[in-house]
């Protein structure tokens, strides 16, 4: 039977510097990595259908984001995702029930509310507010994650550095399986 592929799943607010923490891990890794990002799929999105019904247009999209990334672990193919999943969101109970016996490290990726604020800004194409409203929903008191990484106070490449230790120890992926053996928090 193939091994299944390692998932570094990245999850953080909008802004929080996961793009580019994913853009570093697949740098420093020794194995390839492949990126698969929600902001891609919910691009693949059919316009006329965003205007009747964005969120349903989206949460298919998301769908087709979650069972892609089991169907590449599935393949013994690694990667790593960048998404924004809120405790009360459907797509994280989704992917608990899709990847739990799969070898997921559950990264949550953070910085300080202020640096969201400027980032957001300094970006011009996300809604101001948009991260702090997402940001109650992934407090790490509130979800279990393997690892937390703040890419404020640490460069993108020393945080993949730590996630790239991380890595290493797949024994301590434990956080999607707990999740749902436990049920959502």
């Amino acid at each position: 039977m193939m091994e299944k592929g390692k998932i570094i799943f990245l999850n953080g607010v909008s802004s929080a510097g996961k793009s580019t923490l994913a853009k570093a891990l697949q740098d420093s890794l020794d194995e390839p990595y492949y990126l698969l990002a929600n902001d891609t799929f919910c691009d693949m999105s059919p316009e006329k259908f965003i205007d009747i019904d964005i969120m349903g247009t989206y949460r298919r999209a998301l769908s087709g984001l979650h069972h892609t990334i089991r169907a590449f672990s599935d393949a013994g193919i690694h990667t790593i995702v960048d998404h924004v999943m809120v405790k009360s969101d459907a797509c994280l109970g989704e992917c608990l029930e899709l990847l739990h016996d799969h070898p997921v490290l559950f990264v949550h990726v953070t910085c300080p509310l202020e640096e969201l604020r400027r980032r957001e800004l300094e970006r011009g194409d996300r809604g101001i507010g948009q991260a702090e409203s997402q940001l109650a929903g992934l407090e790490p008191q509130d979800t279990i994650y393997d690892i937390t990484v703040d890419t404020f106070h640490q460069a993108a490449e020393e945080c993949a550095q730590q996630i790239r230790a991380a890595v290493a120890h797949p024994e301590n992926f434990t956080a999607f399986r707990t999740l749902h053996k436990n049920g959502l928090p």
